[in-house]
């Protein structure tokens, strides 16, 4: 089982890291002071309610910039946050440093203007190398050691503040990931959904109308014709096992069509119906399999169609090549309830599988017939 990058854990709670880079910059206040790092040890009480207001509005401004948005009252939170973390520092030392860092994040978070962000980051950045310069120097440093200690302080606060920065923005994009997974969990549900009903729709559909032609067939022969009532019964049970075995098919989308098996079924199926059928098609061997599976899918849906829609008495069946392209043509002359047709979910399926293969495809009456044609480039199928 591999992991994934990043851990499940962090994908579920992706604001718990950000809270978590702000711990280390919040404790550093009371704990250097604490421990006098810069000089004798300072009030801890100062230090602790200033380190717990400044990382608290930090941390405010973080969450906020995560979900994409500012907080309400920003403008006063980043203000609080600046005057607490540049005006103590000159009487309390480079212990209070810190904060610095906390007021450059918020203001490459929350200032947007132009050159606005720009000029405040540059100006807490030059507190911080002042107020870490003077420092070196009172602690009777060379000059070259105080410019070095105050480009220390630029480079250490852009970087901590950099990484506040980019955790916000990275916690925004887990979070958009996470929505767009949603969605297209979404989306394919639905679209396995469309493609189980059209498949359904197209394969028993035939299936069903077959059956239903044979029962009757097997009826009216019972009285005239034992043996042949029986032949259709058995026909009709094979039929029927058929549909079964393309239903558990259509659940693992592995069911594939043959267009000469499609082809000389409906012949069959139309004759056993009465409807005089012509078949007039040319080699299918060397057509392409995404060709003959949009083409074998039409060829049933047409012969579904006439079964259930129309009185046809006579079919044609025609498929041709030509400049390039593939073109079959269903025609027959019963013509009763073409508008219905028109608008089912059958021939709807049909043009959906000749456009995945930039095809076309075209039914209606002509000349008091009905056309269902579909026509698709050999070079593109």
């Amino acid at each position: 089982m591999t992991a994934s990058i990043p851990p499940r854990w962090v994908l579920r709670h992706p604001h718990w890291p950000l809270i978590a880079l702000h711990v280390p910059l919040t404790l550093q206040v009371p704990v250097y002071t604490v421990l006098g790092m810069d000089g004798p040890p300072g009030n801890p009480a100062a230090a602790t309610v200033g380190a717990a207001a400044a990382g608290a509005i930090q941390l405010r401004h973080s969450l906020a910039a995560a979900r994409g948005e500012r907080p309400a009252g920003w403008p006063w939170s980043l203000a609080a946050l600046v005057l607490l973390a540049d005006l103590p520092i000159w009487w309390l030392g480079s212990n209070w440093e810190a904060f610095g860092i906390f007021a450059l994040a918020s203001m490459l978070t929350l200032l947007r203007r132009g050159w606005l962000p720009a000029a405040a980051a540059t100006l807490q950045l030059t507190v911080n190398a002042t107020r870490e310069a003077l420092t070196g120097l009172q602690d009777e440093g060379t000059v070259a050691q105080a410019a070095l200690l105050g480009m220390y302080a630029v480079v250490a606060t852009g970087l901590y503040a950099a990484a506040l920065v980019g955790g916000a923005r990275l916690v925004r994009l887990l979070n958009e990931l996470d929505a767009a997974r949603t969605e297209l969990a979404a989306t394919a549900v639905g679209e396995e959904r469309i493609r189980v009903s059209r498949d359904l729709h197209d394969l028993l559909g035939q299936s069903l109308s077959a059956i239903a032609l044979k029962g009757d067939l097997a009826l009216r022969l019972l009285t005239r014709d034992l043996v042949a009532a029986r032949a259709e019964i058995e026909s009709l049970t094979g039929v029927a096992r058929d549909a079964l075995h393309d239903v558990r098919a259509i659940t693992r989308d592995q069911h594939a069509v043959s267009l000469r098996t499609e082809i000389d079924g409906a012949a069959a199926l139309l004759g056993a119906a009465g409807v005089d059928t012509r078949l007039d098609v040319a080699d299918l061997r060397s057509l392409p399999a995404s060709a003959q599976s949009a083409l074998a899918w039409a060829v049933r849906e047409g012969t579904t169609n006439l079964l259930r829609h129309s009185e046809a008495g006579s079919c044609t069946i025609a498929l041709s090549r030509r400049h390039g392209r593939i073109r079959l043509e269903i025609v027959n002359d019963g013509v009763r309830g073409v508008a219905a047709v028109g608008t089912g979910s059958g021939l709807a399926g049909v043009a959906e599988r000749a456009e995945a293969v930039s095809g076309s495809f075209e039914a209606g009456v002509r000349d008091g017939r009905f056309l269902l044609s579909v026509e698709i480039p050999e070079e593109v199928a």
